[in-house]
């Protein structure tokens, strides 16, 4: 637990709330292998963590159709229509849906007192339709994205972005990811941090201790509340 009671949670959004499983789908609908969706989002946060590094910055979306378009260029399965493929793809985040254990976690844990908001490398509109579909989006006081600070989580002006505008010192925030790299980050911005295993049993070595470990949202809850 951390030392001290966090008065703001702030949640990942994708793989965290949203469940990125149909999107192996949707490369199946273009005629490339489901398997090579982890290889695609990989490859977006790759992008995006070295533009970050670098000083720069790119939406997610313009990423993932780069991303997209170098994997399925002079590939076997290179579709007709390269673009109509990509956007269908891409296309996909719009209709995910959350995790089953996120409406239950999620509304204890509002239940419990702690203000909830939400920072993606994504799209903070996207996030406001996966919460409104999941029917917890009036939990939530703020839905947060990289547009504002121009930096990818992990840089910590990604999460320093987040707490000034919540009006709460990092030690008073505690990130909620099923990322690891995301933990860390938070982390060594001054927040504390919670990792989601989402049935992952080892966490880096390399990285930050988290300060809890937790299999869903409805652990968390339970063990918050």
């Amino acid at each position: 637990m951390p030392a001290n009671r966090p008065s703001v949670l702030v949640f990942d959004v994708n793989e965290t709330l949203s469940d990125l499983t149909p999107l192996r789908g949707r490369f199946e609908e273009i005629g490339a292998p489901g398997d090579l969706m982890p290889l695609w989002f990989a490859g977006i946060l790759r992008d995006g963590f070295a533009l970050a590094a670098a000083g720069g910055y790119a939406d997610f979306a313009d990423l993932a159709r780069d991303s997209l378009r170098g994997l399925l260029t002079g590939a076997p399965y290179h579709p007709d229509d390269l673009e109509g493929a990509v956007g269908h793809v891409v296309s996909g985040f719009s209709e995910l849906d959350v995790h089953p254990d996120v409406p239950t976690g999620v509304r204890a844990l509002r239940a419990a007192g702690y203000r909830l908001v939400t920072m993606t490398n994504g799209s903070a509109a996207l996030t406001d339709r996966l919460l409104e579909k999941a029917g917890v989006r009036d939990c939530f006081e703020a839905l947060w994205d990289v547009t504002g600070p121009r930096r990818w989580k992990p840089h910590p002006r990604a999460y320093h972005y987040v707490v000034e505008r919540a009006g709460v010192r990092p030690d008073q925030a505690m990130l909620v990811a099923v990322h690891p790299w995301d933990v860390d980050g938070a982390q060594r911005a001054g927040l504390a941090g919670s990792w989601l295993r989402r049935g992952v049993t080892a966490y880096p070595a390399t990285l930050s201790v988290p300060a809890l470990a937790v299999e869903d949202l409805t652990e968390l809850a339970r063990l918050l509340a």
